[in-house]
């Protein structure tokens, strides 16, 4: 462990950036919220004082909207015909939920909707049959690719022991606890800072400070995290409530600093899923290297395909192939016998240490990087790049050039100016720049 102060030092720093790069994000939301409420159409709001709300976070307001209007009193009909049904008759529960379940698929999708889902489950179901991984795999692509037409959604959720009956009003009291509070903090975030509005006009995201650049990238990021705090947290109550098991919510962002911890922690089920369906199918580890960079590009060639295979999907699931690739060389590396009996030469535990947050910060910055090319799209991924690693990179560049040796009779002497500045050559001294 290193020094307590040294630790509580990162804390406060970190607390404070994060504080500090909101607060940025704030003030620019309000000095330009004319502007992105005439370009954007910001929605009015009664539930913060009055203040302005940024609905261009599709996911977010189309759920909500959907929430309020028919899947909230679903989710409460499910509740209590599943606890009913608990009470009065446990062994025919699933057939209870079976007829309460394409109940309310057709009032939430309608009859066409509902039918996609039987027909996508009798020919998954029939496929299935013939144990043939190739041909299982070809069904699943073309069921897939259909949903894009319809938006529809296939969940999957397994079944795990029951829970006593009498642990269901705790599980209900905290769970909506939990959920009440992470919906009333998105809530905040999109009022009190309008980034995705700000995301969306390009012209305002490049003339930006630099600490409201930074800010606006946490503040996606974690409301991302937030946002998925509630969508997944009101099926995974209503799990706990059957007396299932659903996976861990995500682990918050701010936490991450690797790419292998971002898709191991953030969803759980989707990693499970993934590494089950998808990369132990496709060869995994056991043919060597290439196998396993092989099957690590065909799982994220999944998730990409699964999120609608659009040009900048294809861009964020190649930067996490690199990412997770990279990450995997490294560690094996480190792991060499002789490279841990040269560094624990070298450095002591507290350096190794010191430089492992060093190399992850380099991760970090690219993970972020990624994540907002999915939120955000190519274009915010473009500008967040020119700005950080080309704009920086070339004002350090020219500062290193401020200074140059100019010879005198008594030697080299340094002075301040600048190279393409030749005015101090042809005119008269200027205050700073005088030459010797």
């Amino acid at each position: 462990m290193l020094p307590r102060w040294e630790l509580s030092f990162y804390l406060l720093a970190s607390v404070g950036f994060h504080v500090y790069s909101f607060y940025e994000v704030y003030r620019v939301s309000r000095e330009h919220e004319e502007e992105l409420d005439r370009e954007f159409g910001l929605e009015t709001s009664t539930l913060f004082g009055g203040l302005k709300k940024d609905p261009t976070d599709f996911e977010w307001s189309f759920w909500m909207e959907w929430g309020k209007e028919r899947l909230v009193w679903l989710f409460l009909g499910h509740m209590s015909v599943s606890q009913v049904a608990n009470l009065l008759s446990r062994k025919h529960k699933p057939w209870v939920l079976a007829a309460y379940g394409m109940w309310a698929c057709r009032c939430a999708l309608g009859a066409r909707g509902t039918a996609v889902v039987l027909v996508h489950t009798a020919i998954a179901f029939c496929v299935a049959q013939f144990r043939s991984q190739a041909l299982s795999w070809l069904c699943s692509l073309s069921l897939l690719s259909t949903l894009r037409l319809q938006d529809v959604e296939e969940v999957k959720m397994r079944q795990q022991e029951q829970s006593p009956p009498k642990t269901s009003l705790s599980i209900l009291v905290l769970g909506l606890g939990r959920l009440l509070f992470y919906w009333w903090l998105a809530e905040l975030m999109v009022h009190l800072m309008y980034m995705h509005a700000i995301y969306s006009s390009a012209s305002l995201l490049r003339a930006v400070s630099s600490w409201t650049l930074g800010g606006l990238a946490l503040a996606q990021v974690l409301f991302f995290y937030v946002k998925y705090l509630v969508l997944f947290g009101v099926p995974a109550l209503l799990m706990r409530l059957d007396g299932l098991t659903p996976p861990p919510l995500p682990r918050c962002v701010s936490t991450m600093f690797s790419f292998t911890g971002m898709w191991r922690h953030f969803d759980v089920g989707l990693h499970d899923f993934l590494v089950r369906y998808v990369y132990i199918p496709a060869g995994g580890s056991q043919h060597g290297l290439l196998g396993a960079l092989f099957s690590t590009a065909m799982t994220f060639a999944f998730v990409s395909f699964w999120h609608g295979g659009n040009d900048y999907l294809w861009c964020w699931a190649t930067l996490n192939w690199l990412g997770v690739t990279v990450e995997n060389g490294v560690q094996k590396l480190v792991q060499r016998p002789h490279v841990q009996h040269g560094l624990a030469q070298l450095l002591s535990p507290g350096a190794r240490r010191r430089l492992h947050a060093a190399l992850a910060s380099c991760s970090t910055s690219m993970l972020i990087l990624s994540n907002l090319v999915f939120l955000g799209g190519s274009q915010v991924g473009e500008i967040y790049w020119d700005r950080i690693f080309i704009q920086v990179h070339g004002v350090l560049t020219a500062s290193n050039l401020d200074w140059f040796a100019i010879p005198s009779s008594s030697g080299s002497h340094f002075v301040r100016t600048r190279p393409y500045d030749l005015s101090i050559f042809s005119g008269p001294a200027q205050h700073g720049s005088s030459l010797h």
